[in-house]
Formats: structure tokens, sequence, C-alpha cells
């Protein structure tokens, strides 16, 4: 062990647990689970609501209950996989995960489904921050870039691939189970992992596992309530008062939590997120960067399915393979990543950032021009093109935040870097969601695709800018 500051490095030495192909496969498929189930949602809700009778505020909730509640546990479940074993926290999220799964999936009621719902984003939150934490601990040098750059393409591949599973699912009506068919998927799917996993994911902890620090946790609670909270929930329940005063409490609660944690980390304690973890620049600017791209990515995921089916009048599956061609750019593109990283360095990103910018606009050309006839060959090349320059940012990003992370640290590094991202996600389909809502009553669907696109566009520039200040080459 050395000491830099107070950030803890653990050398790996020849004895520590090594991460087979079979044990990779395994987190990998932990890992897609989550973000495949934050999408897959998205084009089952008309369904969902019809059947279940419920109102637009109650969809709401079965979008946001999940996406709030995985969010607010993802650093304490990185901790806990640090303190008591990550493999152990990894098979018992999965199989509450599929246990919630089975839950969610058997729902008899709108308000059974969110109840279930929270509870899958609570289990999602204990299995996604071990997958990040078991490779960080148990690979090095070439092996570990190609598995970070695996779990970019996963992660990546798995949002867009959840709303197009969606369509699918709910089109086939397996066995009469409608729309119950996309949480009821995760069933069998999670059975193999858990087989998988007890065979093939060595267990790996911090050497110095630190107790939970409670104060944090319940101040990180409450800060990502009390903005996330409002933000999904804002619209359709009209703007009440609560929704600005939770909003109003969200800076406060964030400045008391900083100085929680910072009066923590000075006095020799390891805080739930430590600050002097951002002394790392590149975990630092890559987070920032993380932002501005995953509230772009997501708002665009919900706010096509809505033009697609709301307004184009298309079923879930048409809906669903109009991003196909995006999927499967961003797979083969992403493939190409750690290639192309060695070769140019982090400008790689830069190139993606104006490349997500060149297709964007081509489907925003194409919104404008194909109105009402706008299907998967109209969105083709701004989807393929759109697909090629995220898998050049999402992959490269994950890697370079958690590049220096020290092994001891891995949970810690891997639960912030996901709630950032997650948060985000949520972000995104609360403010461009709610954009494109409120601009579609009155300027009809297609100025409301373009005016929420063109806003998306504006984060692109932003995330592009910013690339430039990355480090030129990842550690």
């Amino acid at each position: 062990m050395t000491e830099t500051g107070t950030l803890t490095t653990t050398v790996r030495t020849p004895a520590s647990p090594a991460l087979g192909g079979l044990g990779l496969f395994t987190v990998l498929l932990g890992a897609a689970l989550p973000l495949i189930d934050f999408f897959i949602v998205n084009v089952a809700l008309p369904t969902i609501g019809h059947d279940l009778h419920a109102s637009e505020s109650v969809l709401e909730l079965v979008v946001a209950g999940y996406g709030v509640a995985y969010a607010v546990l993802l650093v304490l479940g990185g901790r806990l996989g640090d303190l008591f074993g990550r493999r152990r926290f990894f098979l018992g999220g999965m199989a509450a995960f599929g246990l919630t799964s089975l839950a969610c999936g058997l729902a008899p009621t709108a308000w059974t489904l969110v109840a279930a719902r929270v509870a899958q984003g609570a289990a999602a939150a204990a299995m996604l921050p071990q997958v990040l934490a078991t490779i960080q601990a148990t690979t090095a040098g070439p092996r570990r870039a190609k598995a970070m750059g695996l779990y970019g393409a996963t992660a990546g591949l798995s949002m867009v691939a959840g709303q197009i599973l969606g369509g699918v699912l709910v089109a086939a009506d397996i066995a009469g189970s409608g729309w119950r068919s996309v949480f009821l998927v995760n069933v069998p799917v999670v059975a193999l992992g858990l087989f998988l996993a007890a065979r093939a994911v060595p267990e790996t902890r911090s050497r110095h596992p630190e107790p939970v620090d409670a104060p944090g946790t319940v101040l990180l609670a409450v800060t990502l309530l009390a903005l996330l909270t409002p933000l999904t929930e804002g619209r359709a329940a009209g703007w009440p008062l609560w929704t600005w005063l939770s909003l109003a409490l969200f800076p406060l609660a964030a400045t008391a939590f900083y100085l929680v944690e910072r009066h923590a980390d000075r006095n020799g304690r390891t805080p739930l997120v430590p600050p002097s973890l951002f002394r790392l620049t590149s975990l630092r600017r890559g987070l920032i960067m993380i932002v501005p791209f995953s509230i772009g990515f997501s708002g665009f995921m919900f706010v096509i399915a809505v033009a697609l089916q709301q307004g184009e009048g298309l079923g879930p599956v048409p809906a669903g393979l109009a991003l196909a061609p995006l999927a499967v750019v961003f797979f083969i593109t992403s493939l190409c990543g750690p290639r192309l990283i060695a070769r140019h360095g982090t400008r790689v990103v830069t190139a993606g950032g104006i490349l997500q910018g060149i297709g964007i606009t081509l489907i925003a050309l194409a919104a404008w021009r194909s109105w009402p006839d706008l299907g998967v060959w109209q969105l083709l090349p701004g989807a393929a093109v759109a697909g090629a320059g995220q898998a050049l940012q999402l992959p490269v990003l994950i890697r370079i935040v958690l590049s220096e992370v020290p092994a001891a640290r891995a949970g810690v590094g891997s639960g912030v870097m996901a709630t950032t991202q997650q948060a985000s996600l949520a972000i995104g389909v609360a403010t461009l969601g709610t954009l494109f809502l409120s601009l579609a009553p009155t300027h009809g669907m297609r100025d409301a695709l373009v005016i929420t696109l063109v806003v998306q566009l504006a984060g692109i520039a932003l995330t592009t800018a910013l690339s430039l200040r990355l480090p030129r080459t990842i550690a």
C-alpha cells in the first residue's frame, strides 16, 4: 500500500483474484440489466396506462420511482460492496433485481407497480457499482482498458436496446402478457446471471474497509431527492408548491452534504463521497462531461419514443426499431474505440461530439421535412451518425473517470460515476421531456420535436467544448 495525500493506492499482486472472460461477461450482463430497465418502459407506458387505468402522473412515477431510488442508493451500494464483498453484493443485488422484476410483471394495480419499481431501483443500486469495482480490482493494464471499453459499449448499447426490446416485447404479447413481459423477461436472465456469477466472478473487497457514513448517506439522499423528485413529477402534477420548495431545498442540502463530507475527509475518516477524490483531474473533468452527455442522451430517447408513438401513430415495434441503426452503429464503433484512443488519445471524444452534433442535426432536418411520415428510413442517416458519435464519447468518458481511482476505492469511485450518470439520465427525461410535452399542445409535435433537438444540440456543443480540457492520454 502507498499513500498519496488522502487517497490510498492498492498495488495489485500476482495473488490478486483475476477476472476471466466468463466472469467479465457475467458482470457486464449485470451492468446491462439496470440500464435496459430504465429505458424499456418508454414504449410500454401507453399500454400500462390503458391496462391499469393509470393517470399520467402515476405513469411518471413508474419511470421516476425506479430512477430516483437507483440514483439515491448507488454510492451506498458501492461502499457496502467495498465493506462486505463485491461478489456477495453483486449476487444479492441481482437476486433482488430478479424478484422485484417478477413483482413488477405481476403487479395488479398501478400503485403496486410503482412500489415494485422503487424496490427494483434499489436492487439495481446494490448490483451495478460492483461491476466497475470488480473490473477495477481484478484487472490491470491492457486487460483493464479492454474491459472498461466493453463496459462503456455495454452501457450505451443497453440504453438503446432497452427501448427497442420494450417495443418488440409489448407487440409480441407473449402468452397474453402484454406490457408485463418487459419486466418478466428479466427473471430467466437473472437466473442465468446468478448461475454464472457463482462460478466465474471472484470475490474482492477493500483491504481497509471503512464503516458506512450515515450522515453523508442521509444528506446525499436528501440532496438527490430534492432535485430529482420535483423535476420528474412537477409537470404531471401541475408544479404545486411542494415542487418549488423541494427545488429550493436542493442547494442547501448539497452544501450541507459537501461540508459534512469535507469535515470527515479532513479528520481521517472515509466519507461516502470523499472530496479528495475530486482532486483527480481525470475523474473531475470526466464527470463534468458525463452530465450534459447523459442529459441529452436520455432526453432524446424519451422524446423520440413519444413523438413516434403519439405524434406519428407508430406502434411499439416500429417506434423501437426506428433507433436500431443507432444501436448497431454504436456497437460497431465502440469496438474500435480502444484502438482509436491508443492512436489519437482523448481527442476521440471531441470527434465524437462533432459527429453526434451532425447526427442530431440530420434527425431534426428529417423531422422538419418528413413529418408526419417520419420512420426508420428517414431517421437512418442521422441515427447512424449520432450513434457513431455517442460510441466515441461514452465508453471513453467512463474509462477517463475511473482511470486514476485507486483500487482500494474502486467501489466509491464506481458509485460516484454511476450516480452522476443515473441522476443525469433522470434529469434528461425530466427537462427535455417536459420541454417537449409543454410545447406539443401549442406548437404541434413536429415543431416541439425540432425545438427540443435544437436544445439538445446546445448540450452537445458544451460537451464537445469541454472535451478539449480532458487529459490527452488515459492513465
